[in-house]
């Protein structure tokens, strides 16, 4: 047999999903989604601007969490223009266009705020 014994009560852990019960975690996301379309776009190499006005966004909603997908709808050829301009590509003449790594340098601070600020709501609930 197996009996657990305590003394006090749980009200700060009830106080704390209550609150989290408050919080509004889409509205949220939606405001980082948008500042990251704002951050990949201005960090995007440019010649015609399709590709860097053609960043959008996803946010799911799972059992365990929410997630966001920043997405380009720029596809010639069913090729995704921008894995292109990110990881380079070979040419029609036998060359080959090195990449640039413009995508992890410009969400990162975008990631960074998502944590700091989504952790300050957690402490402060």
């Amino acid at each position: 047999m197996i009996i657990f014994k305590h003394t006090g009560n749980f009200n700060n852990t009830e106080k704390f999903f209550a609150g989290s019960r408050n919080v509004k975690v889409r509205n949220v996301l939606e405001t980082y989604a948008r500042q990251g379309v704002s951050a990949l776009a201005r960090a995007t190499p440019k010649d015609t601007g399709l590709t860097s006005d053609s960043w959008g966004y996803e946010i799911s909603v799972t059992r365990t969490g929410y997630s966001i997908t920043w997405t380009n709808s720029n596809i010639v050829n069913g090729v995704p223009i921008v894995i292109l301009l990110q990881y380079g590509h070979g040419t029609r003449n036998g060359g080959y266009v090195e990449g640039r790594n413009f995508i992890n340098p410009a969400i990162k601070p975008v990631f960074d705020d998502i944590a700091e600020n989504l952790w300050k709501e957690v402490i402060n609930l």
